[in-house]
């Protein structure tokens, strides 16, 4: 069976490295896959993207990642990331805590504009 060996990389870490069977990325093009025998290319990744690689044991591999850049040479995909981080290592409760907090300052942030926008008008 054909294979491709990817490296996931972003700039403080070695993420994945491996084989794998197939390797999906968004870029500013749109989305690309690569099969092994793909043609050698050059893509910028999506700021907020996601990269999903399928070895060829294990579990589906998807990262979120923003920036960076994806290179196919012969049968190596170089997938190197501003900042990448694998859906593996999300703590969704953190996650939708965080978010939650982010609300609540958009919202104390809006209601201060509002309330300077009208004392403005008030002038």
């Amino acid at each position: 069976m054909a294979d491709i060996t990817v490296q996931l990389v972003s700039v403080d870490r070695m993420i994945w490295t491996g084989e794998a069977s197939i390797v999906t990325a968004q870029t500013t093009e749109g989305e690309i896959g690569i099969l092994p025998g793909h043609e050698p290319i050059l893509g910028q990744l999506k700021d907020n993207g996601v990269v999903t690689i399928n070895p060829l044991d294990g579990e589906r591999i998807v990262a979120a990642v923003q920036g960076g850049f994806l290179s196919v040479v012969g049968n190596k995909v170089t997938i190197l990331a501003d900042w990448a981080t694998l859906a593996s290592e999300v703590d969704s409760s953190e996650a939708e805590s965080n978010a939650s907090q982010d609300d609540d300052e958009l919202s104390k942030w809006r209601g201060q504009a509002e309330l300077a926008a009208v004392r403005r008008a008030g002038r």
